[in-house]
């Protein structure tokens, strides 16, 4: 498609014109963790692509990762809103990730595949579901540590 460009671009850039809406406390608060899971997304990345879990035949530039769009716009301003309104109420976290990650997973990966943007090629639907609860559980599980080991509160101390 000769709109591909300008897609991804935007696909990329809106969700940052919503960051002024998250507040400077929930920008504060979730930036170690979202920043944590970006640089995460960028090594599974590089290691989905060696073992040819999916494929983005789109190139920003060589050496480049074609999902570097998907990673530092939706996942990354994404992570702070679900961060913001489902942090300390794990059960509820983890279904609107499951819902989120299940509308990516099964509908907007085929709009993507139909843009030529990604396509899953060793991973399955269902596979692809399981490594999204693994990050959904890393990113908050580093959230937790991070709040309790690095800043030193607990639960009662802070929200």
């Amino acid at each position: 498609m000769k709109n591909l460009k300008l897609y991804i671009f935007l696909m990329a850039v809106l969700p940052w014109l919503s960051l002024p809406l998250l507040g400077k406390q929930t920008f504060r608060k979730f930036l170690p963790g979202t920043l944590f899971m970006g640089i995460y997304l960028m090594f599974e990345g590089r290691l989905a692509e060696k073992r040819k879990w999916w494929w983005f035949p789109f190139k920003i530039k060589p050496n480049v990762l074609g999902e570097m769009p998907l990673i530092w716009g939706p996942f990354f301003i994404g992570s702070f809103w679900i961060m913001k309104y489902t942090y300390k109420k794990f059960n509820l976290y983890l279904l609107v990730n499951i819902l989120i990650d299940s509308l990516f997973t099964y509908y907007c990966l085929d709009i993507f595949k139909k843009f030529g943007y990604v396509s899953l090629v060793r991973l399955t639907k269902f596979q692809l579901s399981i490594v999204f609860l693994f990050k959904t559980l890393v990113l908050y599980g580093f959230q937790v540590f991070y709040d309790k080991v690095i800043r030193g509160h607990s639960d009662s101390t802070h929200q």
